[in-house]
């Protein structure tokens, strides 16, 4: 018989603004589109992304989160937003990400 929060799923979504020199935006935003479950959804010339994270595990978050930090370029990364949305087995999550997008400036 199984428990009732083994059947749970839950998808962590998070924002983060990533702050870098203007002159580097280019070479930052390469190596963040590049990571897994990591979208850009707006950027700023003056040197700010807008990042959201979309993950089965909370530690994933954290882990991009210092990751991105360390790149040589970021002066700094930060966690905006966070939420966390659950379902069991027979339930689908919707999150709305597939069918939202922030566009503009930061």
């Amino acid at each position: 018989m199984s428990h009732p929060a083994d059947s749970l799923h839950e998808v962590h979504i998070s924002s983060l603004v990533i702050h870098t020199l203007p002159e580097h935006l280019l070479a930052v935003k390469k190596q963040v589109s590049e990571l897994r479950d990591v979208e850009i959804y707006g950027e700023d010339p003056q040197g700010k992304l807008v990042v959201v994270i979309e993950t089965d595990r909370q530690g994933f978050i954290t882990e991009t989160i210092e990751y991105i930090n360390n790149l040589p370029q970021v002066l700094n990364a930060f966690l905006v937003f966070h939420q966390v949305e659950t379902a069991t087995e027979d339930e689908q999550l919707h999150t709305g990400n597939a069918f939202s997008q922030i566009e503009g400036n930061v």
